[in-house]
Parts: C-alpha cells; sequence; structure tokens
C-alpha cells in the first residue's frame, strides 16, 4: 500500500509547469454585512508601519513590516507552553478555490481575502464577520489566471484596504463600512493581465504589479498611484517595448541591447506579480520581477541576450519610479525561473562588519544575499538540489550545465518551473539569525514546443508540457517519485548552509511566520499546521486543519491574548493541476480563516469521509491513437492546469473522466461556446477548432477507459 507521503510525490511529476487557462458583472459598492463597530477605524500610515515593532499587537502591512521579515515580537505563546494552544475561532469563505492571503490585522481588525478577490472583515477577537466586498469578478477570467482563482492579500492605509482584483482592477475601499470608494483599471484588456499580489503603500501612493507573462503579448510593469484618487503617480515597465517608439527612461534604452530578435512583438513578460519590500532610510522600493513571455528564450529572443530585466530584482525610487540599480538571478531565463520570490530586508553580521542586505531565495535554487544600496551579489549558494547551475561565478552569472537550455533536446532538470521555492513567504528570526524557509526538490523535462502558436493573449510559453506529464509506467512514476521532496529549512544566510530542516509529506507546503515565543509556524498541503522550535526543528505542536494550507501565518495581539491566524484552503495550482494523486491524498476544499490562542477551546465541524466513487465505464469508445494524441497535445497546452494531469481532477475542478453522457452530448457547447462560463469554464471558440475540440473528448474517453480498466482488474 502507498503512503500518503508516496502518493503525494507521485504526483509531482506532473505539476511542473505554468497553469494558465480554465474561468460578469459590476461591483454592487455596498457590504453583504454591516459592520458591528459604530466607530471608525484607526487610521494607517508610514510612520505607524516605521514603528510597527512598537505596536506588536498589529500586523499592518504585507510582512508586518517594509523589511518583509515576518518576525513577531510578541511571545505570549513560546517554546515552553505551545502545547496549549488551541483554536479560538474560525471563520468559513464561502468559495471553492485557493487560499493564499496573509491577514492584515489593525486595532482588533482583521482584513483578509479570499479567492474571486473577496475582502472581508472581521472582529479579530471573535472571528465575526464586520462586513465583505466583492468586486465581482468575472469567473472567465480565471482562463487569463495561471494560478487559480486566488489573492495574497491587501494592504491598509489611512481610513482604506486596497485589494487588486484578479481582472486587474485596484480598489479603495473604506476600512469601517467595506464601501467601494474607488477602482482604477491597471491593465489594458488586450492581452490580459491579472492581479493575485498584495499592494504595498508608501508615502502614500498604493503600489502594485500583475501578472500574466505565461500569455502572448504581455509586457511587464509595477505601477503607483495615490491613495485618495487612484490617479495614476508613474509607472515602471521591466522589458523593453518597441525601439521604433522610443523607450520610457535611459534604463530600459540599456536593457534594449540585451534582447534580440523582435522581442516587443511578444510582449517580453517580466510581470512583477508578488514581492516587494521597502528600505525608508535608502528610500528605496525592491521589486522581484518574473518569466518571459514567451518562457523559452530561443523564441522570444533568437540571438541570446540577458533579456533584463527579466528574473531580476530591480530597486526603484518609490515617489517617482527612478531606476536605481538591479540585479538579474538568472540571465536570460527560459525554464521560468522568475525572481518574484519573497525578498527579506536585514542587517547581517558579514566579513567583520554590518552590512545591510537583501535575501531571496528564488525559483532557480541559490540562495542570494545582496547589497540591498547597490545590488553587488555577497553571496549565492543552493539550497535544494540543483542540476542546472554548478555555481554562481565572481561576476554573479550562473554556471550553466550542457544542453541546460534544451536546444539540442529535452533537458532533466532540478528545480522544477514550481521552484526550489515559490511565492510562499520566508520569515527571518532576529533572535536565530536564520531564515525559514518552504523549500522543494522537484525535477522536470524541458523540451522546446515546436508547434507554437502565437496568439496575443492566449498561453504561449514555448515549452512542451507533455514532457511534464505522469509516466504511465508505474515503475517509471515511482523511480521518478523518489526525487521529490518538501521540506521547512532552517538557513544561517551567513554561513550559506542548512542548519535544520523539517521534512514534510511532499511540497507545495505553506508560507512560514517566526515568533520571539521560539517559535516557527508553517501548514502544510496534506492539512497540518504546526509549530516548531526555531533553534532546532523539533515539532512541538500540530492542529487538523481538515484542508491543504499555503498561506503564511501572522500572530497579533487582542483583549491582551496573543493569536496565530492563518488562511487555509485546498486549491491553488498545485490542487488544481496535480491530477489522480493529488486527488487520492482526500483533501477538500474547506476556505477558512483560523485563529488560534493559548487556552482556545473552539472545534471544527466533523468533516465526513466522502471516498470518491470508481471512475465509471466510458459513456463511449475512444477513436484511434492518431485522434487521442492529437487530444492530449491540445489538452496539455489548454486544459490541465485547471484539470489535472492525465483528466484527472485534483479535487478542485470536475473530474472530467467521470462526465456523463449529456457532458459528452454538450461537449462543443461547453469547450467551444461557454456554457459553463459563469461556472468558471470559459469559452475556446476562438483559438480551438471543432476537430480540436473533439480530439480531447476522445483523449478524456481514454483516461476515463483506463482507470476504469485499472479498476476492474483489481
Amino acid at each position: 500500500m502507498k503512503t500518503k507521503r508516496t502518493r503525494l510525490i507521485l504526483v509531482l511529476c506532473s505539476v511542473l509547469a505554468m497553469a494558465s487557462a480554465c474561468g460578469g458583472g459590476t461591483p454592487t459598492g455596498k457590504p453583504e454585512a454591516e459592520s458591528a463597530a459604530d466607530v471608525r477605524v484607526s487610521k494607517v500610515d508610514g510612520a505607524r508601519i516605521l514603528g510597527a515593532n512598537s505596536e506588536p499587537q498589529n500586523w499592518m502591512s504585507h510582512g508586518r513590516t517594509y523589511d518583509e521579515q515576518r518576525f513577531s515580537p510578541l511571545q505570549q505563546i513560546n517554546d515552553a507552553n505551545v502545547q496549549d494552544l488551541g483554536l479560538a475561532w474560525y471563520f468559513d469563505v464561502p468559495t471553492f478555490r485557493g487560499m493564499e492571503a496573509t491577514p492584515i490585522v489593525v486595532d482588533g481588525r482583521m482584513y483578509v481575502t479570499g479567492s474571486w478577490s473577496i475582502v472581508y472583515a472581521l472582529d479579530a477577537a471573535t472571528g465575526e464577520e464586520l462586513w465583505r466586498y466583492d468586486p465581482q469578478v468575472p469567473k472567465y477570467w480565471i482562463r487569463y489566471a495561471c494560478c487559480d482563482a486566488v489573492n495574497r492579500g491587501v494592504a491598509a492605509w489611512g481610513d482604506s484596504v486596497f485589494v487588486g482584483t484578479l481582472d486587474g482592477y485596484l480598489v479603495s475601499i473604506d476600512a469601517t463600512t467595506g464601501e467601494e470608494r474607488w477602482r482604477v483599471d491597471t491593465i489594458n484588456r488586450q492581452p490580459p493581465y491579472t492581479i493575485t499580489g498584495a499592494p504595498r503603500v508608501i508615502n502614500g501612493l498604493v503600489i502594485i504589479g500583475n501578472g500574466g507573462a505565461e500569455f502572448a503579448g504581455v509586457r511587464g510593469y509595477v505601477s503607483a498611484y495615490k491613495v485618495d484618487t487612484g490617479e495614476l503617480a508613474w509607472r515602471f515597465y521591466t522589458v523593453p517595448g518597441n525601439p521604433a517608439d522610443g523607450f520610457e527612461n535611459k534604463a530600459l534604452e540599456k536593457a534594449a541591447e540585451t534582447w534580440t530578435g523582435e522581442w516587443w512583438t511578444m510582449g517580453g513578460g517580466g510581470t512583477v506579480w508578488d514581492s516587494m519590500a521597502y528600505d525608508a532610510e535608502l528610500d528605496l522600493l525592491y521589486i522581484g520581477v518574473g518569466n518571459g513571455s514567451p518562457w523559452n528564450r530561443q523564441i522570444r529572443s533568437p540571438d541570446g541576450g540577458d533579456n533584463l530585466f527579466l528574473s531580476s530584482i530591480v530597486a526603484l525610487r518609490p515617489q517617482t519610479g527612478e531606476y536605481v540599480w538591479h540585479y538579474q538571478t538568472t540571465p536570460g531565463d527560459t525554464w521560468d525561473f522568475t525572481a518574484t520570490q519573497h525578498m527579506i530586508l536585514a542587517d547581517l553580521e558579514i566579513g567583520g562588519g554590518t552590512r545591510t542586505v537583501l535575501m531571496q531565495a528564488p525559483k532557480n535554487g541559490f540562495f542570494y544575499v545582496l547589497d540591498r544600496t547597490n545590488g553587488e551579489l555577497l553571496s549565492a549558494d543552493p539550497f535544494v538540489k540543483v542540476n542546472w547551475a554548478s555555481g554562481i561565478d565572481d561576476e554573479g552569472r550562473p554556471i550553466e550545465a550542457p544542453n541546460a537550455r534544451y536546444t539540442d533536446g529535452p533537458f532533466f532538470i532540478m528545480p522544477s518551473v514550481l521552484g526550489g521555492h515559490n511565492w510562499h513567504p520566508m520569515a527571518y528570526s532576529q533572535e536565530r539569525k536564520l531564515v525559514y524557509l518552504p523549500a522543494q526538490d522537484i525535477p522536470v523535462v524541458h523540451g522546446t514546443d515546436e508547434n507554437l502558436e502565437y496568439i496575443v493573449g492566449e498561453g504561449g510559453t514555448g515549452t512542451d508540457f507533455e514532457l511534464a506529464a505522469v509516466p504511465d509506467d508505474p515503475a517509471a512514476a515511482q523511480q521518478l517519485a523518489q526525487m521529490i521532496s518538501g521540506q521547512l529549512v532552517a538557513w544561517d544566510p551567513v554561513a550559506q548552509r542548512q542548519v535544520w530542516e523539517y521534512k514534510h509529506a511532499g511540497p507545495w507546503n505553506g508560507g512560514v511566520l517566526a515568533t520571539a515565543g521560539n517559535l516557527v509556524f508553517q501548514g502544510s498541503l496534506i492539512g497540518e499546521f504546526a509549530a516548531y522550535d526555531a533553534g532546532s526543528g523539533e515539532r512541538l505542536w500540530q492542529f487538523s486543519a481538515q484542508t491543504g494550507i499555503a498561506a503564511a501565518p501572522v500572530s497579533f495581539s487582542v483583549n491582551d491574548q496573543q493569536h496565530v491566524a492563518v488562511a487555509a484552503g485546498w486549491g491553488t495550482f498545485f490542487a488544481l493541476a496535480g491530477g489522480e494523486m493529488t486527488a487520492s491524498l482526500g483533501m477538500k476544499n474547506i476556505s477558512r480563516i483560523l485563529a488560534f490562542r493559548l487556552g482556545g477551546d473552539a472545534s471544527l465541524p466533523a468533516v465526513e469521509a466522502t471516498p470518491r466513487p470508481p471512475v465509471p465505464k466510458p459513456v463511449a469508445e475512444p477513436a484511434g491513437d492518431e485522434v487521442v494524441a492529437a487530444g492530449k497535445s491540445v489538452y496539455y497546452e489548454r486544459c490541465w492546469h485547471c484539470h489535472g494531469d492525465g483528466a484527472a481532477s485534483g479535487g478542485v475542478t470536475p473530474d472530467l473522466r467521470y462526465s456523463t453522457a449529456e457532458t459528452h452530448a454538450q461537449w462543443d457547447a461547453i469547450v467551444l461556446g461557454g456554457m459553463k462560463q459563469g461556472n468558471g469554464m470559459p469559452a475556446f471558440g476562438n483559438i480551438l477548432a471543432p476537430e480540436d475540440s473533439e480530439a480531447v473528448r476522445n483523449y478524456v474517453l481514454e483516461r476515463a477507459r483506463r482507470a476504469w480498466e485499472r479498476q476492474q482488474a483489481q
């Protein structure tokens, strides 16, 4: 019998590429629930965020502080009493998608987002809903979101909270009432962009980036808007546009020298979809820049080049957007090795002196320590298994392995496109001087998509996703599974070494919180929320959340009681794309906010075990091998990121192998015509022909037949 860990890691062989396509209206402008408070909320400003350590009861910014350390000075909950931690309250989020948000807590109020960019205001002491704001994101927009209908949180400033919506709007909301104050469109509708990251507010400007570099025509940028009006203050593009149109600034003019061909016709990519940090003393905003569009440099920049500012950390002036410096972690990226992962600012004793540093563990598997005044590389060493490069040279460039760029055929690479570390936030302990990060070892095969069809606004990475599928051969799948792991790592950034690690059942585990109570908190993919000794890594306490956890916890105090809270909910890219083996874990989406305190005695409702029924005998026989093969190609280009590897749902979207005779009769109406667009299944009639739809249907029939036959043989 396979263990839960074995089942989990087997599926990861398939979850190795981008998640592009699956899922109208206008907001009402009214909260769905009346506020429970009769007074207006306290205002947040830069002085309060800069002085956050004097208000440890609050969590006023995404990383608690502008340096994004995610370290709480609270120590009422500590390593000596954490066994007494219990559930204080829970709040059920009424959506059925992944949860990735970091809650914001200000003076007893919690602001948190769920899927579809819905904002909830809660009483932090009780979990009572005060109001909710629903931006009415069109469900079909999920077609343009790589990785579920997720949102990573809000920003607070003045008496407003700000949220970026999946369909590309930035919204200001009254923090007391939940009423919309203003909304601005941050994107062009074509090509489509998304927002999944949390805004940041610096000196009265709310700053937001976008996602979408998996889609043709997307050119990345970060924008700043005035908090009172929503007026655009500045915009910094991360890749150069058409030289014939001139460049927006000298930095982009210089960056254009690192590109070849007619890259601008494909957008170039470089979206700023997650991490930012701010140094008030230096007055520098640091942004993390994502992958190219297409991913494959052979296509977007055929004669090579570093392709600035892809996969780079860029320092800007927050009031003007002026470029100051950059460091590129993966020059000429061709593997989706983004530099959008969490950045932490700290002062470290290095070489006998104090250095002001920026730390990042991006997808490419190396842990970087930079001088944040000028971008100088201080050190970079692998924190996971890395085979695409043997190290970083004296000039800060990777020493690439032969054929790592898969120009001479497919390349078996580690880390995968899921990264040695993905978006899940790290934490830094000011007391232990350690970084705690969710790490993972996952391989993937990269190869060029020889049949790439360039269509603006549609998925087009230039890589062959079929190569990432789980092998049908059980022995081959098992062999690959042994190479996959997920772990919580305590990392010494000065010595560049691992101090301890805790092995999880598999990868894609939650973000991290460190506290002055000598504790590290993290949730897991299989629904365990746990506390670890910050010095040794010993697991001291755990709670069964009944659902997977990807988000990072926070700590706050209300009524003189320290709390730890986390957003839980099965979903995000892994649950969508994982396929049969992910589904076999038995995780359900129960989207909730969980809050814990010492002596908490609340309990979650019991969850009935509902085993999946066996896959039924297919309603028809699949067509010949040629049609099925064609359907597989279309499926892995357009469908698998939502409906799962091998047409097996990971438990969020419908499992296509269970499709009834009625569904098969309506297949074209659903796939091409958008019959179920309101449920998040968009229409693909603009890019798929009827014969493509029919081929996918036959591939699904073939996968259903295989599953049914395996069941009969047991």
